[in-house]
């Protein structure tokens, strides 16, 4: 049986790939120098490159091989001596004053992939300058050499990173309420980085669910996804239904670790749709914490309202947490978030962290005395905004499929949805259609994997089935 090997190509986060295909150790072991190379031009005065990997399959012989090229190309390497969480690398990189910081993990992907994330000295997503200019040496066969050996040291990276969560947070009142009663969470780590994470953080037991190594993922992917988290949910209303009166809340982890999700305390499922309103305002009132939002095109239209609401700056920028990151750069960013999961802070890194966003909800219940959902329906109440939010992940057949449906969009432009007139598009990242009755649909290409990604959000959840079912068939009937 045939097959294409794909051309090394960075997407929204990382160059990802089919093990064995795609994502092999003879280019890995090509790519990690040539990565060190780009990044030294960044950080000169730093010879040195973190490297890490999450719990996928092979990962730690991918890290070892790739701290081995760059060690044979003169760089010192840090190499982690356990999985853990992608922002705990970035929290190295920039911590060590380091190059920069090479993880290996393909985050919320199925489990035939894997990949490699590249990180910059500042503690995040390199941009995509970088990545290009990684890009245009691959195909050169240019090989980094030097004439003396760097060295690998062997470090823990969750030490320093915990002190670091654990100093933006009250972690007191979070282990009191759970050991007085008052509050019981869940925590699904999905199999992956984030395992032990929270019991590190807080000092005290928690349950966790699909804490063992699997690479096969019980058969899904490892992302904050209700379809993949049914355990978690019986859980947390099977606990609901014996303590009716106590503070409860299910959190899910994706892979590795830098993208969340909730459940609240009735077991209804909380994206970061909902999350992020709930931080900006535990944030900015009860932290009294300063900085703009950020939020991406497929985030709610919830958030500027908050926004001006609390009189709190916002920008938007397209889907991919590097250029929240480049604003955070630029700018103190109070809450810089995305619909798929990923939520930071210009306080810790420009990178979104899972582990620290939790930690910030779990502060929000215990210091409010209310659930989730609780918090997320005051502050709809207080801009009087009610909406509904869905997004579908249609597989695409190949790159030829996906290539005919950009051009269709292109060349046709859509002016009446699902039996509504278009008002306006905005096409940063893929295209954004609001139509006449105050809902919007995005239809946009993952970056990462063969999907078409439909997006939407309405007054009620009827009109959100409505758009995604007709942008469905308009994507199918060819």
């Amino acid at each position: 049986m045939a097959f294409t090997v794909n051309p090394i190509k960075f997407g929204t986060d990382g160059w990802r790939g089919v093990i064995a295909a795609d994502f092999t150790f003879e280019r890995v072991a090509k790519l990690a120098p040539l990565s060190a190379h780009v990044l030294r031009e960044y950080n000169p005065n730093s010879n040195l490159m973190i490297v890490g990997f999450d719990r996928r399959f092979l990962a730690e012989d991918f890290a070892k091989l790739a701290a081995d090229s760059l060690q044979e190309a003169g760089f010192d390497v840090l190499l982690s001596d356990s999985f853990a969480p992608t922002p705990a690398f970035s929290w190295a990189a920039k911590e060590k004053n380091a190059l920069g910081a090479l993880v290996l993990t393909a985050s919320h992907n199925p489990a035939k992939y894997l990949g490699l994330k590249v990180k910059g000295a500042f503690g995040g997503s390199v941009t995509e300058d970088v990545t290009q200019k990684i890009e245009a040496l691959i195909p050169r066969d240019e090989t980094i050499t030097s004439s003396k050996e760097g060295n690998i040291t062997l470090f823990d990276p969750w030490e320093s990173y915990c002190q670091q969560l654990s100093s933006q947070v009250n972690v007191n009142i979070i282990r009191d309420a759970i050991a007085s009663g008052k509050l019981k969470i869940f925590v699904d780590v999905m199999h992956g980085a984030a395992s032990g994470g929270l019991r590190r953080l807080l000092g005290c037991d928690i349950e966790e669910i699909n804490a063992n190594r699997d690479p096969l993922f019980d058969g899904g992917a490892p992302e904050p996804l209700p379809r993949y988290i049914s355990e978690l949910f019986r859980r947390v209303k099977e606990n609901a239904k014996d303590n009716p009166h106590r503070l409860r809340m299910g959190l899910v982890f994706d892979g590795d670790c830098d993208r969340i999700a909730a459940i609240d305390g009735q077991g209804n499922f909380c994206s970061t749709q909902i999350l992020i309103p709930v931080l900006i305002e535990h944030l900015a009132q009860r932290k009294g914490m300063k900085g703009e939002i950020v939020k991406t095109v497929s985030g709610s239209d919830l958030i500027p309202k908050i926004a001006q609401f609390m009189n709190i700056p916002i920008s938007e920028t397209a889907i991919g947490y590097k250029y929240i990151a480049e604003r955070m750069l630029q700018n103190q960013v109070l809450v810089g978030g995305e619909e798929s999961g990923g939520v930071g802070y210009s306080n810790h890194i420009p990178e979104r962290d899972a582990l620290l966003s939790a930690l910030y909800v779990l502060e929000a219940v215990v210091e409010s005395g209310k659930d989730i959902s609780d918090l997320y329906n005051n502050l709809r109440q207080q801009v009087n905004f009610t909406s509904e939010y869905d997004r579908i992940d249609l597989p695409l057949k190949n790159l030829e499929q996906k290539n005919l449906l950009q051009q269709r969009l292109s060349d046709n432009p859509l002016t009446e949805i699902a039996g509504k007139k278009v008002i306006d598009c905005l096409a940063i990242d893929g295209y954004k259609y609001r139509l006449e009755d105050s809902s919007w649909l995005l239809i946009r290409f993952s970056g990462t994997e063969p999907l078409l990604r439909l997006y939407s959000e309405a007054p009620t959840l009827k009109i959100v089935q409505e758009n995604l079912h007709w942008a469905k068939e308009w994507a199918t009937k060819g």
